[in-house]
């Protein structure tokens, strides 16, 4: 397993783009533990002129000596050893006279913890930002696995509103970032680890990828206080932020029940809030019909969005007591058999995914509007795994099917697509079809997708 950075080339632009702008500048970075947001601020960090400090919820004057540590040498006037820093406002006014001249940046990781000891210092630093506006150079950045509190930092009747010039969110991997980390395996197997673990850093370098799935998942997942079986709880508890009901409902559409009132029948109660902030915080999504309005359709059905999460609620939850008891190695060859039903909608997914990066680059067809996935509620239903809407009538310009196999019958599924076409509302005259297998599609289609288009960098 390797430890070096990758991806997030995106990211690095957009700060070096805040840093290069004038005056102080203030950012936001946030995201869901284990998703790399300390990696990218440490690689944004290297080679310029910066102190990096990771709240832990240590008493001030803790904190405050452990800052003064790091930003030895910054303050010439000053031995921090023998005068650390008093208080945050003499921190912050430190370091904005050392970055009259020239930038320096503060990263304060796990910000809502300093904020949870110290909670004055958002308007603490507002202050002191209204007071370096002409004067300094110093670059602030504010970090914290915390979503909805980070999010609440930039609201209106928040201290720091109006004063943050980047929010910055950091999601996990999609596939073909993900691929950067899994460089050694078939790209089939990589679609089955990104299926398995998604696009978390952490857990990709967990995955062995001198080991098959099988001794992969005995050890991360088959025998007592495994990483991936614990990591499951983990999540449960730190995510979903919104207490027992989350997890509640999290249980309750990891059992199939994906439409609002049936989770609303499991957990007993109104779960919309609850369901708003699952989403909002990339746990759940909210599907309807590609070509439906948002805010008008009733039609709504709720998944599992975080593979990871699929994966442990729907494949190892079941087994997790029994695991613990030592049952692992009978039960390994079970969770294997479970592989290819809990991939089927992790690999549309995924060729949803590979669709919209071609449509960034232009590669697929001008003015795409929307891609996802389409249904009807008829007698004789029709299921498209993909449907590509483009210009203002919002006309299907492509359709696409995706099966977890290692081979299909291209000329079979878009004959299949041709018959479901009619159930779309609008679709142009040269509507194109596209055919996604896991190795190869047989006889072809006007675009072919594999697992090796989507997994390539």
């Amino acid at each position: 397993m390797t430890l070096d950075f990758v991806n997030r080339e995106r990211e690095l632009g957009v700060l070096a783009a805040w840093w290069d702008a004038r005056g102080p500048r203030l950012a936001v970075v946030w995201g869901r533990r284990r998703v790399g947001k300390t990696a990218l601020t440490e690689r944004f960090a290297s080679g310029r002129t910066a102190v990096f400090h990771t709240g832990s919820r240590r008493p001030i004057a803790d904190e405050l000596r452990t800052l003064s540590r790091a930003a030895s040498g910054l303050i010439e006037e000053r031995d921090l050893s023998l005068n650390p820093f008093r208080d945050w406002a003499d921190l912050l006014e430190s370091l904005a006279r050392a970055a009259r001249k020239e930038p320096v940046l503060l990263v304060l990781d796990e910000f809502p913890e300093l904020a949870a000891v110290s909670p004055e210092l958002p308007s603490l630093i507002r202050a002191v930002w209204d007071r370096i506006a002409s004067t300094s150079k110093l670059r602030l950045l504010l970090c914290g696995s915390a979503v909805r509190t980070m999010q609440a930092m930039l609201e209106e009747r928040a201290p720091l509103y109006g004063r943050v010039d980047l929010s910055l969110p950091v999601h996990p991997f999609r596939p073909h970032e993900a691929a950067a980390m899994l460089a050694r395996l078939r790209p089939a197997d990589r679609t089955l680890v990104w299926g398995i673990v998604g696009g978390v850093p952490l857990y990709l370098r967990w995955w062995d990828q001198g080991k098959s799935v099988r001794q992969n998942l005995a050890e991360l997942v088959c025998q007592p206080a495994a990483p991936l079986l614990t990591e499951g709880q983990l999540v449960l508890a730190t995510e979903g932020e919104a207490g027992d009901l989350a997890r509640q409902v999290l249980y309750a559409i990891a059992a199939g029940r994906t439409k609002h009132n049936e989770i609303a029948d499991a957990v007993r109660t109104d779960p919309t809030r609850t369901l708003e902030r699952l989403v909002e915080l990339r746990l759940v999504e909210r599907l309807i019909p590609v070509t439906e309005d948002p805010k008008r359709t009733r039609r709504r059905l709720y998944r599992i969005a975080d593979n990871f999460l699929a994966f442990w609620l729907g494949v190892i939850a079941p087994h997790q007591a029994e695991i613990e008891r030592g049952l692992g190695a009978g039960i390994l060859s079970v969770l294997m058999r479970e592989l290819d039903d809990h991939m089927g909608p992790r690999f549309e997914d995924a060729f949803r995914s590979h669709l919209r990066r071609l449509a960034e680059d232009g590669r697929l067809a001008p003015e795409v509007v929307a891609i996802g996935p389409f249904w009807t509620a008829a007698e004789d239903p029709s299921e498209i795994d993909a449907v590509v809407l483009a210009g203002r009538a919002r006309e299907a310009i492509l359709l696409g099917e995706a099966e977890w196999t290692r081979r299909v019958n291209g000329p079979a599924l878009v004959r299949e697509l041709q018959r479901k076409a009619h159930a779309l509302p609008r679709v142009r005259h040269d509507v194109r079809f596209a055919v996604c297998a896991r190795e190869h599609v047989e006889g072809g289609a006007d675009l072919v997708v594999t697992a090796e288009d989507i997994f390539s960098r």
